[in-house]
């Protein structure tokens, strides 16, 4: 921060290892309620300004919120620029289909969210992410379980898949799954690409989800790398995403020109970035290994 924080306000904690954790302070409390699936909080912060939590973890604030949307978007449009059919899991704070929903060439995104409070509440208190939801015609909302909706998807049906999830617990756990890898791998076509939240690595609890996760991708893809970027407000700064894909290796077949050739205005991602979001810590590619 460039200035003192304001005495007074409230404190939200959350603790990311044994004697660490982050702390922010918190101006107002917009919303907090139990839906069937999560408790649902959403505060302000003076200088991240609105940031929500799901069972008491950070989900995104508003001040960072564009590195995650960027990163798990754009990497993936540009290995395939050509991308038409697009199915979301999760993400029902708006920003990942906002991102998608600049694209002209892109025909249909599905948004499955299993819990259709943090959509609505994200409209009413983050209209900077949730904007695209019910004003994009290419876009349809459905409030069900991702894993019975990628199960029963039509084969080779979608160019991408992003599983924008939580954590792997609570209502997300399923969605770290093998039989859902291998329901996405059903799903996808010749040149589909697979995007999943990743976890971090720094903390043992963290990394060793990220390991699970990516062993389980690993089998069902022939080809699984892993992307990381920078993500204040989750555990350790940095964050990462699995890309998975039948046919299209995320270096090798970028087609940098082509989305440049698009004229994006974007806050974090750009293609020189994009081969050196795949070059992994030493500590990072032992785990993995």
């Amino acid at each position: 921060m460039d200035q003192q924080p304001a005495f007074g306000y409230l404190k939200y904690s959350e603790q990311h290892a044994p004697g660490v954790g982050l702390t922010l302070d918190v101006s107002e409390i917009l919303a907090n309620e139990q839906s069937d699936f999560q408790r649902i909080t959403f505060y302000r912060n003076p200088y991240l300004g609105v940031f929500f939590t799901l069972d008491g973890y950070i989900q995104l604030t508003e001040g960072d919120e564009f590195a995650y949307h960027d990163m798990i978007v754009h990497p993936a449009m540009a290995v395939n620029p050509d991308i038409k059919q697009v199915l979301v899991i999760g993400g029902g704070d708006g920003g990942t289909v906002r991102e998608l929903c600049r694209y002209p060439s892109i025909q249909k995104i599905d948004m499955v969210e299993i819990d259709e409070r943090v959509v609505r509440l994200s409209q009413k208190f983050l209209p900077s992410t949730a904007c695209a939801i019910d004003n994009d015609p290419r876009l349809t909302n459905i409030y069900e379980d991702g894993l019975a909706y990628v199960k029963n998807a039509a084969t080779s049906q979608f160019d991408l898949i992003i599983v924008d999830s939580t954590d792997p617990i609570g209502s997300g756990e399923g969605l770290f799954s093998r039989a859902f890898y291998e329901n996405c791998y059903r799903a996808l076509n010749d040149k589909g690409i697979l995007i999943n939240q990743h976890e971090s690595a720094f903390y043992p609890w963290d990394g060793h989800e990220m390991k699970r996760a990516n062993d389980k991708i690993k089998s069902v893809f022939p080809i699984a790398k892993v992307y990381g970027f920078n993500m204040p407000a989750y555990a350790s700064g940095y964050w990462y995403f699995g890309f998975a894909a039948k046919n299209l290796d995320p270096i090798a077949d970028i087609r940098a020109e082509q989305w440049e050739d698009l004229g994006l205005d974007t806050k974090y991602y750009n293609t020189e970035l994009h081969k050196g979001a795949f070059a992994l810590p030493s500590y990072v590619k032992k785990l993995l290994a």
